[in-house]
């Protein structure tokens, strides 16, 4: 890996670590429920990025498998969440 590429990877590491933590905050203070919703979204799709990066640093396909895995949970658990909060209940 070259010296550029080295540093982007860690440069996008650094930021995406950073929009966690900004986006844990909005977790936990979040004024309202569809907030939190929001930010768990966000929060799961910095992850799977967080993943991909990190597969192409150490070149490996375990990282873009965690990433597949992370998006598709990720994307169950938000219909569920609008789900809830639209009519109360997951299941009908």
């Amino acid at each position: 890996m070259s010296a550029l590429l080295s540093n982007a990877v860690l440069f996008s590491l650094f930021i995406f670590s950073l929009a966690m933590g900004l986006t844990l905050i909005r977790l936990f203070k979040g004024p309202s429920a569809q907030d939190r919703v929001l930010a768990l979204d966000y929060l799961y799709i910095l992850a799977m990025l967080m993943m991909l990066v990190l597969g192409i640093r150490y070149a490996s396909d375990t990282y873009f498998e965690a990433a597949l895995l992370i998006a598709l949970f990720g994307f169950v658990g938000s219909f569920a969440l609008a789900k809830f909060l639209l009519r109360g209940e997951v299941i009908e």
